[in-house]
């Protein structure tokens, strides 16, 4: 892996997530999410890595389909700010829902792992 993050690194991670949003990889959302992750909800609510975690395990949330869209990739040193929307539909707790979300991530280089380390979505 390359020393310096790069906007092709982190579009790669952001693909691998997307990836492992659909097919609700917990192995690998759990190599990609940090231990200490913080994740404000559409709702308000905080949640940590393994509250995130626990929503796939469980099979709350499914999704069918998820379109990204990046707005803005900024690099600072060893952390890459992301911006995207993203059309999500699903079902949460057997619930059907389509919407439209505006994110922001946060991804750390540490070593040779590049983890999201926080973020936040609303629905717009």
């Amino acid at each position: 892996m390359e020393n310096k993050l790069t906007e092709k690194i982190i579009l790669e991670q952001e693909n691998k997530l997307y990836k492992a949003i659909k097919n609700a990889n917990i192995t690998a959302l759990a190599e990609l999410l940090h231990d200490d992750l913080l994740f404000i909800l559409p709702s308000g609510q905080t949640i940590t890595k393994e509250d995130d975690l626990d929503t796939y395990r469980n099979g709350a949330l499914k999704v069918d389909e998820l379109l990204p869209e990046v707005e803005n990739l900024n690099i600072i040193d060893d952390v890459a700010v992301i911006t995207l929307t993203i059309k999500l539909n699903g079902k949460f707790n057997e619930l059907p829902f389509e919407a439209k979300f505006r994110y922001i991530r946060f991804w750390k280089k540490s070593g040779d792992k590049i983890e999201v380390i926080g973020g936040s979505g609303i629905a717009i």
